[in-house]
């Protein structure tokens, strides 16, 4: 699921990436506009690795702080991997896979970002799938959207989060956010292959139980 997501954002342009998963509270919050007070940031949440200077990342966010800082607009490419959260139950992983794109450059907006959702779940889940978009907090997007698809039962399910880039989170990486805009989306790949798949609880990826694996062969 994770290379047929890859090989589907490269070939519109993305420039795959990759990071530390052991990252400082600098690169994982601060630079991305994740205040203090911010509940993410405390134990019951987040992996400490030691006393609140290093974590296990949470987000593939700070691959893309990284490049941001190493690179000048205009630019657009996809991180990937393992993050971690404190979460364990049918539809959340300790451990799980994220993909998380960006593009910068001079002229970007809210309707570019809609158009890239809309390929991105039609080619996963077909032309003829139901999407929509709901206005939802990002401190690193603004204003942002999570995005739903409607299931075969008629339930709508959340299937991604997007927006346009947060000026601040610009300004922390060097880029003009008077010249330069940002779009940024993110996607869990084990909630992908859940709702593709009809997979019901996430742990079954991870049980080894071999009935279930081998439906994918």
């Amino acid at each position: 699921m994770k290379d047929s997501i890859l090989s589907l954002l490269n070939s519109f342009g993305f420039q795959i990436i990759d990071g530390p998963e052991i990252e400082t509270e600098e690169y994982n919050f601060d630079m991305l506009n994740i205040k203090e007070s911010h509940p993410a940031r405390q134990m019951h949440d987040t992996f400490y690795v030691n006393d609140k200077e290093y974590v296990l990342r949470t987000h593939t966010s700070p691959v893309q702080i990284r490049t941001m800082l190493e690179n000048k607009p205009p630019m657009a490419f996809i991180s990937s991997g393992k993050v971690y959260r404190k979460d364990d139950d049918a539809t959340h992983l300790p451990m799980f896979h994220q993909i998380e794109g960006i593009y910068v450059d001079k002229e970007v907006n809210f309707a570019q970002l809609k158009d890239l959702i809309y390929k991105i779940v039609h080619s996963l889940f077909g032309e003829n799938i139901k999407l929509r978009f709901r206005p939802s907090y990002f401190p690193f997007t603004e204003p942002s959207a999570e995005v739903d698809i409607m299931s075969k039962e008629g339930e709508w399910l959340e299937i991604l989060g997007c927006g346009i880039v947060n000026p601040i989170v610009l300004e922390n990486c060097n880029i003009c956010s008077d010249d330069y805009k940002g779009l940024a989306f993110g996607l869990g790949v084990e909630r992908i292959a859940m709702l593709k798949y009809g997979v019901r609880d996430i742990r079954e990826f991870y049980k080894s139980n071999l009935d279930f694996l081998r439906q994918f062969k």
